[in-house]
């Protein structure tokens, strides 16, 4: 019983699909998910499901009441170029995002590490709270343990 509240309301686990997090998670890694978090940051790593039912791994790079501009490549937050931004961005629009954006109460932005080929909220739009899984704290590759960072 234990064990099994342990991982239906604690943590979590999910294996990685695809090349969207690329370098930081690749293809197959097991990750280890925290569900109890009061307070998402920037730079958090979170599981969340999209709302066609997918669930994606994906960087946090906006908050709540955020204004989001990605030009040239470069995201930009509240008029100051992403911290730690080592990836390019396209710049592109569905008909749910216009940039600038301004993140709404209770949801984030969340972009790929690998920005190029990510499906993330420059597609499907920011993420409500309520739709995040946990945030991610370990990962498992090659008979190895990686803090998630």
């Amino acid at each position: 019983i234990a064990v099994f509240v342990l991982f239906r309301f604690v943590i979590g686990l999910s294996v990685v699909s695809g090349d969207s997090m690329d370098p930081t998670l690749l293809d197959g890694d097991i990750v280890l998910y925290q569900r109890i978090v009061s307070d998402y940051q920037i730079g958090d790593v979170v599981s969340i499901r999209v709302p066609s039912g997918d669930y994606y791994i994906k960087r946090v790079v906006a908050v709540s009441e955020d204004l989001v501009d990605i030009r040239d490549g470069i995201v930009y937050v509240n008029g100051e170029e992403e911290v730690n931004e080592s990836y390019g961005v396209s710049e592109r629009q569905s008909s749910a995002i216009i940039y600038p954006y301004l993140v709404r109460l209770g949801n984030v932005f969340v972009l790929g590490d690998n920005r190029e080929v990510s499906l993330d909220s420059r597609t499907f739009g920011e993420v409500n709270l309520r739709q995040i899984r946990g945030k991610i704290l370990f990962f498992y590759r090659n008979g190895k343990i990686g803090k998630v960072e």
